[in-house]
């Protein structure tokens, strides 16, 4: 892992200060379901800088949503912070593993939807054992509301993430050619 530098801080705060932002601007749909932007910054962070910096955006942009939200701090608010970090981990992962190939993954779009989507499917189970955890705590677990409508949440979070990555791709790739930043 490279150092924290102050260039380095500064950029994944303004990773999570638009995920933060993008979470304000979401369309909420019934059986407590949302569709929202908030990860493209942590998609973008990943792709473009790694795992530990998709992550932190993931982190610091989940905690102060949980914050500045009707959630406030909560004795779960650590947990809710793990399904964003997590996405930021699955596709910057792969985003490393890539960076001595010449080709990056958002050059392989193929391979990059899949990572996208696999990593929707991990924060849409981390984020039901979450909930699951969190109304055991609370009192208010009901089969029907933590599983019932799982199938529902993975599917939007699939439809979430295709239009995420879509995004992403030319982000990232514009970013590269601009020379914003280095290559993995």
């Amino acid at each position: 892992m490279s150092k924290l530098t102050t260039r380095r801080i500064c950029r994944i705060a303004a990773l999570a200060a638009l995920s933060f932002l993008l979470n304000m601007v979401q369309v909420k749909l019934p059986a407590n379901l949302r569709i929202t932007f908030d990860s493209l910054p942590i998609v973008v962070g990943a792709l473009a800088f790694g795992p530990v910096d998709g992550a932190l955006a993931g982190l610091v942009g989940e905690f102060f949503t949980q914050l500045l939200s009707e959630y406030g701090l909560t004795a779960t608010t650590a947990l809710w912070l793990i399904p964003p970090a997590l996405r930021g981990i699955v596709i910057g992962l792969v985003a490393w593993g890539l960076r001595g190939t010449g080709r990056p993954l958002e050059s392989r779009p193929a391979l990059c939807y899949g990572v996208c989507l696999a990593a929707s499917v991990v924060t849409t189970l981390a984020n039901t054992a979450v909930l699951w955890l969190d109304s055991l705590l609370f009192h208010y677990y009901s089969f029907a509301m933590i599983f019932g409508s799982l199938l529902l949440r993975i599917t939007t979070g699939l439809l979430t993430a295709i239009a995420l990555t879509t995004a992403a791709i030319p982000i990232v790739a514009l970013l590269r050619r601009q020379g914003l930043f280095r290559a993995l």
